[in-house]
């Protein structure tokens, strides 16, 4: 039985999705055309992979065990692709966390790393799924568990945090302070809280009772949000360059600082001639600019750099 890689890949796209629709996006396909590839791919195993009813699209038995041997033949395929294509193609980088503007420490090793083609990426799940199916090449972004086992990353930089807050705000004319002086302020979050793990496990750590969530329009609209209530305020990465926003303050914090770590991320066993020149730059900056620098005597991490560094 041979299988066609095309119809095996819209197995996988919709089994990731659970969504027809979607998943025909992602591939740039019609709908029409993704349950096509998928009913001849059923009809050539001579089973259902998915389950379709009023509550949507849910994978049967049979999907859900051919779906790890699926996606390895598809990470097979696309490296035996790429061997074929040569070593000269551009390395494929996806980045999250805009707000905190990864690609100001990219740009600083993009020109020592060869050819890079940046990505769109959205949050780490998206770009998880993104490295798994092989559409990009590696990630750069803040690396927390649960992390797939079919991926591996490198921690890059750990980067001292400010909170940011209105000028009329009680601690506005602070030099410096402490996490727990800001109990009894509202952290303003640019999502749902559960889906921005640093700011979530700084809530936790530093028993910020009082959160809110905006909607991320972008890093001016967001501050002008925090600017605008004298009992808000938010995290960010003190390097990061503010926009011109009337009414508001950084301030560094310290006792403990906390520190956000950037990792660059890749799928196990990526054969991408590109990574190694990329992980070398990375390591190679974070050495000269000491970008590693940690002491937990006057450091916080929601993950020591012990576990978060996987060379």
């Amino acid at each position: 039985m041979d299988l066609d890689m095309a119809q095996v890949r819209a197995f996988v796209r919709a089994a990731e999705e659970l969504h027809f629709g979607r998943a025909a996006a992602t591939l740039a396909i019609s709908q029409q055309a993704l349950s096509k590839r998928i009913a001849r791919l059923e009809s050539l195993l001579g089973t259902e992979l998915f389950r379709r009813d009023g509550s949507g699209v849910r994978l049967t038995e049979a999907g859900q065990r051919f779906l790890p041997p699926a996606r390895q033949a598809l990470a097979a395929a696309d490296a035996a692709v790429a061997a074929a294509v040569g070593q000269d193609r551009p390395l494929r980088v996806d980045v999250w966390g805009h707000l905190y503007a990864p690609m100001r420490t990219l740009a600083q090793v993009a020109g020592q790393a060869g050819e890079l083609v940046l990505g769109h990426g959205r949050d780490l799940p998206s770009v998880t799924a993104a490295l798994l199916r092989g559409d990009i090449g590696a990630a750069f972004g803040r690396v927390h568990p649960p992390l797939h086992a079919g991926l591996a990353h490198r921690l890059v930089r750990l980067e001292p945090v400010d909170a940011v807050l209105s000028a009329s705000h009680p601690l506005a004319a602070e030099p410096a302070l402490r996490p727990e002086q800001l109990r009894g302020s509202v952290l303003w979050a640019p999502g749902a809280l559960d889906r921005l793990d640093f700011l979530h496990q700084f809530a936790e750590r530093f028993d910020i009772r009082d959160r809110a969530a905006s909607v991320n329009l972008g890093l001016g609209h967001f501050l002008a949000e925090v600017a605008d209530d004298p009992r808000r305020f938010s995290l960010l990465p003190a390097d990061v360059p503010l926009p011109s926003v009337p009414g508001l303050c950084s301030v560094p914090l310290v006792e403990p600082t906390p520190l956000y770590a950037w990792s660059l991320l890749w799928r196990t066993g990526s054969g991408h001639p590109g990574l190694d020149g990329l992980t070398a730059a990375c390591a190679a900056e974070a050495a000269r600019s000491r970008w590693l620098e940690y002491d937990p005597a006057h450091d916080w991490l929601p993950e020591p750099p012990a576990r978060g560094a996987r060379n």
